[in-house]
């Protein structure tokens, strides 16, 4: 994975955004999965699956593989940003055990100015609703961006596993709006590599809407 998001970092940074407000989607229709995962280097296990989806032909399926915690998935890291930011984010999760376990969350945590997105400034807290377990569901939740005093520039936006080692959630569509007068960073998401190389500079483009 490690690989993976440093030549997807790299795609991005030879094309940067610079924009105030803006919004983007993903739907792993590109055989990504996720940015980074922890803990490192295997507490949940991803993987781009083609059933059960929301829409689409694909989603993001994560597999908890830590028995002591509430591993996670990252789907996106935005940097770049400043104090008063708010950033929402959505995602549609499946999962079929009402008030019970497999359940994630959507959730966010900071990172230090000049880190990687494996790098930890602290939790930005998330969505505590685990959704009805009923199959697919949309939740969302709004982050008003803090710097900590400058000491961290970045937010990652994680999934975050309630389950018991071996079980099973799914992810798709995710939706992210930032609402900002000075944004002028980078947003990164788990693209697949090998899709970005054998696409045209249109279709890459639309990857990052």
């Amino acid at each position: 994975m490690r690989n993976l998001l440093l030549v997807v970092l790299i795609g991005l940074l030879a094309a940067p955004m610079a924009f105030a407000d803006c919004s983007f989607n993903y739907g792993w229709e590109d055989g990504g999965t996720v940015l980074t995962v922890y803990p490192l280097p295997d507490g949940v296990i991803p993987s781009n699956v083609s059933s059960p989806v929301n829409t689409g032909s694909s989603a993001l399926q994560l597999i908890d593989n830590d028995p002591s915690g509430t591993p996670n998935g990252t789907i996106c890291w935005i940097v770049g940003l400043t104090d008063g930011d708010m950033i929402t984010a959505s995602i549609w999760r499946y999962d079929t055990t009402p008030g019970g376990s497999p359940s994630c969350r959507i959730w966010g945590n900071y990172t230090p100015v000049g880190g990687t997105v494996d790098d930890y400034a602290g939790s930005a807290s998330g969505n505590y609703d685990y959704g009805p377990g009923e199959g697919w569901d949309q939740t969302s939740y709004t982050w008003t961006y803090d710097s900590d005093g400058g000491s961290r520039d970045g937010l990652a936006i994680v999934v975050r596993t309630y389950s018991n080692p071996g079980d099973t959630v799914w992810v798709d569509d995710l939706e992210v709006f930032i609402d900002s007068d000075t944004f002028c960073g980078q947003v990164y998401l788990p693209c697949d590599v090998s899709a970005v190389e054998d696409g045209t500079w249109t279709s890459i483009k639309m990857l990052y809407r």
